[in-house]
């Protein structure tokens, strides 16, 4: 496998426990459920190969004979007759230290080390944390520093028909990244290395949370698929500087190619067989950032999305989009969907805002069932083993389906030229955005790291409030800028936020507790996995470099 240096902590065993601190939070196994959704062993990645295969409600929506997996309240209204909730209501509430376990479970910091005292970096370092609302949580995050180029890399992955796709992605990615960056005579020492046995260079320095892991069984298919790539690199080599920009497009559309690949030739090892399999099956969005300097470079496949925050000269907090959705919301995604088509397809393309009345991103690593052609479709299923071809939703065909490949996992990317009022970045799957608009999210994350807060007049939002009822509110408010500081991670205290507010935009103990109380039966009716990256920039380094190139 590639040699890296990793700053992760090890992993100690195979299964890892539930920190002991939880176990008291365990009433009637609700709160179990919440913690059991994080992966705590690094041989999770066999839960993404469950029965349960397609099961995320809110990306597809096939037809009427797999109704019961993809319509979520006649699951929910099931749910309550089986388990009987309407008639017991739960009255249990967590405590804060309580709450703050759970949130706190997947958070993870790093800070850029210095050097002779100073920070050369453009980037101060960043947080990241993960709240699960699957189970398994179909989320992924990555983080690692390159070290045969400059630059950072930082990326959120959201996962959907299971987290294989999102695993793999997570994994492989930065790699391709990293590859497509070196220069010719970097590749040839590596290729050289390789067949000499000798040692490789280090290509890339992983930001690990202990629960985050590698597919130690598929790292050899990994690795060979690699290098087959960076062979044709050095074959293709021109001579000249590569893009950032060409290389993040080519690292993303030569993954998704492999992985399209390695499904339709199959593994003689059945385990492997059968994961190749489920990856390609299942799919995953991505939003990467390379930030290098002052040059930060936004590569968007799906509807994750990228925000910077920016403090304007009074102190106050502005949010700048450094991506777009690809789906239905977006029009220009729609134009370029029935362009890549012919007329006669127009009307069935996109139904109900979903790609082939299916699927809602439109743009996604996986998801051959939308690539492949239906004979290719046929062939692998066919001939893969017994749990794809038992799998209803493997062999189930999209409607209106004539022309494919009708899905891409070629990314928009958008270069940006960093300032020193650019103070941070948020990369977050659609979990968030779907419960916060970016200007909260601007102000949230501004005031969190700079300790200051603008204080704008409450909002009642058209609610009859009493006197008694805005002194409250006001006291409130008061009591929350006292404890800001009890979360010591910009991720943390942004889901905090986005799952606990209320209608006045105040985070509500009783509300918070009461979502992360919820068994995982439910907790997916209510709000998407959330995985969230903050980097913090280096204002002082931003606008040094901005003097020199001056």
């Amino acid at each position: 496998a590639i040699p890296v240096r990793s700053s992760r902590l090890p992993l100690l065993s195979d299964a890892m426990p539930a920190p002991a601190h939880l176990f008291p939070l365990i009433r009637n196994c609700e709160i179990s459920r919440i913690c059991s959704t994080v992966c705590y062993c690094h041989h999770k990645h066999l839960c993404c190969l469950s029965s349960h295969f397609g099961h995320n409600h809110f990306r597809y929506a096939p037809q009427k004979k797999f109704a019961a997996l993809y319509r979520p309240k006649e699951n929910f209204n099931h749910f309550i007759h089986m388990r009987d909730y309407a008639s017991t209501p739960q009255r249990f509430y967590l405590t804060p230290p309580q709450v703050n376990s759970i949130l706190k479970a997947n958070e993870y910091s790093f800070k850029v080390p210095e050097f002779d005292g100073k920070n050369v970096s453009s980037v101060l370092g960043f947080d990241s944390n993960q709240l699960p609302a699957n189970a398994p949580i179909e989320d992924r995050r990555s983080a690692a520093t390159c070290l045969q180029t400059r630059g950072m890399l930082l990326g959120v992955f959201d996962g959907h028909a299971g987290c294989a796709c999102a695993q793999a992605v997570s994994e492989r990615l930065f790699y391709y990244i990293a590859v497509s960056l070196l220069p010719h005579e970097t590749l040839l020492e590596i290729e050289n290395a390789v067949e000499s046995g000798r040692a490789l260079l280090p290509i890339l320095q992983w930001h690990k949370h202990p629960n985050d892991y590698f597919s130690k069984e598929a790292s050899k298919l990994y690795f060979n698929s690699l290098r087959t790539y960076w062979q044709e690199l050095i074959d293709l080599n021109s001579g000249e500087t590569t893009d950032v920009k060409e290389a993040l497009i080519n690292a993303f559309k030569r993954l998704d190619n492999d992985i399209s690949l390695e499904a339709q030739v199959g593994d003689p090892n059945s385990f492997l067989n059968y994961l190749v399999l489920r990856v390609a099956f299942s799919g995953a969005t991505a939003c990467v950032a390379h930030v290098d300097g002052v040059d930060l470079h936004i590569a968007n496949t799906g509807d994750s999305r990228a925000m910077l925050g920016v403090q304007e000269e009074d102190g106050s907090w502005s949010a700048v989009n450094l991506s777009y959705d690809h789906n239905a919301q977006n029009e220009h995604e729609v134009e370029r969907v029935k362009m890549e088509h012919p007329k006669s397809e127009e009307k069935s393309l996109v139904k109900q805002d979903r790609l082939l009345g299916l699927l809602m991103p439109f743009r996604a690593f996986g998801d051959v069932k939308f690539k492949w052609s239906i004979e290719l479709q046929k062939r692998v299923v066919e001939s893969g083993p017994d749990q794809l071809n038992d799998n209803e939703y493997t062999k189930f065909i999209p409607p209106n389906y004539h022309t494919p490949p009708y899905l891409t996992a070629e990314p928009e990317v958008i270069h940006h030229k960093l300032r020193p009022q650019d103070k941070f970045l948020v990369l977050a799957t659609d979990g968030l955005w779907e419960t916060m608009h970016r200007q909260d999210v601007a102000r949230i994350v501004g005031e969190y790291l700079t300790g200051v807060h603008h204080q704008q007049p409450i909002a009642v939002g058209g609610y009859k409030v009493t006197l008694g009822q805005m002194h409250g509110l006001l006291t409130e408010r008061r009591a929350r800028i006292s404890s800001v500081f009890e979360d010591q991670n910009a991720a943390t205290h942004l889901i905090r936020h986005a799952v606990g507010n209320n209608e006045f935009g105040t985070v509500d103990h009783e509300r918070l507790s009461k979502m992360l109380s919820l068994p995982e039966e439910l907790a997916r009716m209510y709000r998407d996995d959330i995985t969230i990256i903050v980097v913090q920039f280096n204002s002082h380094v931003i606008g040094a470099c901005q003097n020199e190139e001056l």
